[in-house]
């Protein structure tokens, strides 16, 4: 034990905080990001791996080759590798949770942009998986390197959403409804005598964050340093990291509704939102206004926040011009993330200076997911935190409603375009024509802090993807 300001941490476990608790523990049947953040190379992994500098390296996949059109994977895999409850990992386990996710009724949320881009899969022996596209796709290792495309044994898979079995360093333990999720250390993991962690446990820290209660227990709050009391009360035994993500806030706006189906409505909303204000108040300063859905640490980022200035005047003029008279009512769904609740307040008073006055709605991430994200919405505040992610705007069905027959071609001549070139200039056309079309109100690109006790060593700083790398941590 380390004792540390009247607190001992245990030098064989981490405790983290969390913002949400994930509402199933299978990242390739839902979208929440807080899935990952507890799973994730911890008790499933994938081919691919991403690391914290961005680049790509081997998990399950110990190496591939690519045809020289680009359309054919080649992945030989790791030999004798065991599923958690004794399950050999083979092609076979691939072959199944790829075409799992293909399904349209799969809920995976890299099924347009990863899995439906599979034309076939083939397994010629138990260690080799072959993927042939229907286009070349520059981002398909990045792709699987995300946690929707985590490999679960067809025996098993029935229980990952709620007692996930994987091929990672850390087995699930129990989950304790409200409070907290426990993993321990498998002793059978192909990498076993390089894991320091016995025990990681995952605090969900929205009980705690609105009371102002800090566990001394805790000893990571992810995401988290913004709060004045951490960065005021604990900076003797907590150090604060500071990085970059690839996550993009967003007042996304429901397309489909009247009068939000008109582009002059939803550029008012744009020019209502003062950017520079949201981030100073909202992020301590922390963020960079972004004016499309990439973020600056993406490859092709395209700066386009000045497109929709702060200018109230032309937000006014703007929903004049659309017929609004008199005012405009609409409603705003806040999730019970601090980022969105505290920045939905500043929101309001924005909106509300151009004549566009908000009922909010406060509700839970599961109301969220069934309302929100299902289209039951008129404006949301959210933190889409996937990278590279653009594909989202080519499915109709999407929450946003947006429907473009101009975006998905553009969209479709990147998958087709042969040279570098090519698909950095049709990136930036991606960006400009979300933009151009004020789909949703993009605002910030977040830094992403974390307050970590002082002696944690392993810990990212940049955040390509939300993920814990476990086997990584240690204790000095």
């Amino acid at each position: 034990m380390a004792i540390v300001s009247g607190y001992a941490a245990a030098k064989d476990q981490v405790v983290f905080g969390i913002t949400l608790e994930p509402d199933r523990l299978d990242p390739t049947s839902a979208p929440a990001a807080a899935i990952g953040e507890v799973v994730h190379y911890n008790v499933l992994e994938g081919l691919v791996k991403i690391e914290e500098n961005g680049q790509t390296s081997p998990m399950l996949a110990e190496s591939w080759d690519v045809s020289a059109d680009g359309r054919t994977y080649t992945f030989r895999l790791r030999p004798g590798v065991r599923f958690h409850d004794g399950q050999a990992f083979d092609s076979a386990a691939v072959k199944f949770s790829f075409e799992r996710a293909k399904r349209p009724d799969s809920g995976n949320k890299s099924r347009t942009k990863l899995f439906d881009k599979i034309e076939h899969i083939s397994t010629p022996d138990p260690l080799t998986v072959i993927l042939v596209l229907r286009h070349p796709d520059p981002h398909l290792l990045y792709r699987l390197g995300e946690s929707p495309a985590v490999i679960l044994h067809p025996a098993s898979v029935d229980r990952a959403m709620a007692a996930p079995i994987g091929t990672g360093p850390f087995r699930f333990e129990r989950w304790d409804k409200g409070h907290s999720i426990t993993l321990v250390k498998w002793p059978e993991y192909r990498n076993a005598d390089t894991v320091d962690l016995q025990r990681a446990v995952f605090r969900f820290t929205n009980s705690f964050v609105d009371k102002l209660e800090l566990p001394p227990e805790v000893d990571v709050f992810f995401n988290f340093a913004t709060k004045t009391v951490l960065r005021n009360r604990l900076n003797e035994r907590y150090q604060v990291l500071i990085g970059g993500s690839s996550s993009k806030a967003l007042l996304a706006i429901n397309n489909r509704h009247k009068p939000l189906d008109d582009v002059r409505v939803r550029r008012a909303i744009n020019h209502a939102i003062d950017r520079a204000a949201v981030i100073r108040q909202i992020l301590d300063g922390r963020g960079s206004a972004i004016g499309s859905h990439f973020a600056p640490t993406e490859v092709g980022y395209l700066h386009l926040a000045d497109r929709y200035p702060h200018d109230p005047g032309r937000a006014r003029a703007l929903l004049a011009e659309a017929g609004i008279e008199g005012g405009l009512r609409l409603k705003l769904s806040l999730p019970p993330t601090p980022y969105a609740r505290d920045g939905g307040q500043l929101l309001v008073q924005q909106l509300a200076a151009v004549g566009i006055d908000t009922d909010v709605e406060l509700v839970s991430w599961a109301e969220w997911l069934n309302g929100a994200f299902k289209g039951n919405f008129e404006l949301t505040l959210i933190n889409h935190v996937e990278p590279l992610d653009y594909d989202i705007y080519t499915d109709p069905s999407y929450y946003f409603g947006y429907d473009s027959a101009e975006f998905r071609a553009l969209v479709e001549a990147h998958r087709n375009a042969d040279n570098p070139r090519q698909r950095n200039r049709l990136l930036a056309d991606i960006q400009r024509k979300l933009a151009d079309d004020a789909v949703n109100a993009w605002i910030y690109a977040p830094q992403v802090s974390t307050v970590a006790r002082k002696g944690l060593e392993g810990l990212w700083v940049n955040y390509p993807i939300y993920v814990h790398d476990l086997a990584a941590l240690r204790w000095r």
